[in-house]
């Protein structure tokens, strides 16, 4: 789970995790090449998490579709093959960060349409991440669904193609939550929760890894490829 693949700016003292260096990513990137990984969209993957298909696959996400993702990040896959999910707030499109920019203190620039298309045909998945990144558990039944199901609507007008990956804003998620999105017709949904998603995995309820900027290399690989159930073991 990635956000912003950037250096990380001047004077920013909150969320700091967010970013990822450029370089970083590379080396990440690299990394997974070498070991003989493959990086794949969430819909690429699908196959592997229901178990009709097996190898060494990895899945790249990227949260709330930054401009620097197609900036800076779009590059570094193309190079090595891989493909990746962009999970974009339909509602904020070629603007920025509304959810937290006073928190933040800083307004990054989101993707806009053409950024989405050029993203979308380059082989990249666009998933969806509400309308308004709102925390959906806290919405009244009918915006939530609204959040749900007019993310997924917006975002395929913008591409022209389907979109059948979710993400939860904030991992704010519950039961109502989840059937809204089965109902939107999402194949897929993710959460904050940290672990990795093997096949068996409750498909809208997927957990992630998360990076940051201050994951070195053998952090990464740490974070990357240690199954959590075990270490707790």
């Amino acid at each position: 789970m990635y956000h912003n693949i950037a250096p990380l700016p001047r004077g920013v003292t909150r969320y700091r995790g967010l970013y990822v260096k450029p370089r970083a990513f590379a080396h990440q990137l690299g990394l997974l090449h070498a070991l003989g990984y493959r990086a794949l969209s969430m819909s690429d993957a699908m196959p592997y998490l229901r178990g009709d298909e097996h190898g060494r696959v990895v899945v790249i996400t990227l949260d709330d579709g930054y401009a620097d993702n197609v900036d800076n990040a779009l590059a570094l896959l193309q190079h090595y093959g891989f493909t990746a999910t962009c999970y974009v707030v339909s509602g904020a499109v070629g603007r920025y960060n509304e959810w937290d920019s006073e928190r933040l203190g800083l307004r990054k620039p989101l993707m806009n349409a053409d950024q989405l298309r050029a993203w979308h045909a380059a082989g990249m998945e666009v998933g969806a991440h509400s309308r308004t990144h709102a925390r959906l558990s806290r919405c009244s039944p009918w915006v939530m669904k609204d959040e749900v199901r007019g993310s997924k609507a917006d975002l395929e007008d913008v591409i022209s193609a389907p979109v059948t990956q979710f993400c939860y804003p904030y991992g704010d998620v519950n039961d109502a939550v989840v059937e809204a999105t089965r109902e939107a017709g999402y194949e897929g949904a993710t959460t904050v929760q940290r672990g990795r998603a093997v096949p068996g995995s409750d498909l809208l309820r997927l957990p992630r890894v998360a990076v940051s900027y201050r994951h070195i290399l053998p952090q990464f690989a740490m974070r990357a490829f240690t199954r959590y159930e075990d270490r707790r073991a």
